[in-house]
């Protein structure tokens, strides 16, 4: 869903302010894949006026989470939306909808429903926990690792009549390195 602009946010807004207690939401549950907030909206719209349609969305991949709220102009609309679209089959999906009493709405249902929600690249999301700066208490855990694994291979070496002396990771108690970022935690 796009931007809303200036002047549709203000008579949005304005609408809210002028008829709070007219207004009705449904739940839609089991919401197959593609049916997003344009759809929805153009959808719903065949019943009356939708004001606000807010999919919930995974944080991490911006997937759909399987459920919606939709908010009309009047509650008795909402009630024969919820009603009509109870146990609806839509693309291979049994559509679950429900009316949701005036007094259960959250007042956080709708937060955020007018902005897009923006994806984050899994590659950027990556490169940031890659990159990440490391607190002492991991960097001494990864140390103590190599070290360990390190022990093996000289055992492994002596085992095989091999001797073979290199300084190794134990010489890395406390970061020596310049380009090692701590953080304070």
């Amino acid at each position: 869903m796009g931007r809303l602009s200036k002047k549709r946010r203000a008579a949005v807004i304005e609408d809210d302010e002028m008829e709070p207690m007219s207004r009705g939401v449904i739940y839609l549950g089991h919401i197959p894949h593609g049916f997003y907030e344009d759809e929805m909206r153009g959808f719903f719209s065949q019943f009356g006026r939708v004001t606000r349609v807010r999919l919930a969305r995974s944080r991490k991949t911006a997937n759909s989470r399987g459920y919606a709220f939709v908010e009309f102009e009047y509650d008795e609309v909402a009630k024969i939306a919820a009603s009509t679209m109870n146990n609806y089959i839509m693309w291979g999906r049994l559509l679950k909808c429900s009316f949701i009493p005036k007094e259960r709405v959250h007042p956080a249902t709708f937060k955020g429903w007018d902005r897009p929600f923006r994806r984050i690249s899994k590659r950027s999301i990556a490169i940031a926990r890659h990159n990440k700066a490391k607190t002492a208490v991991e960097f001494n855990k990864q140390v103590e690792r190599l070290v360990k694994r390190e022990q093996k291979k000289r055992s492994k070496l002596d085992a095989l009549g091999i001797s073979y002396e290199f300084p190794g990771y134990e010489s890395l108690a406390m970061p020596k390195a310049k380009h090692i970022k701590f953080t304070n935690n």
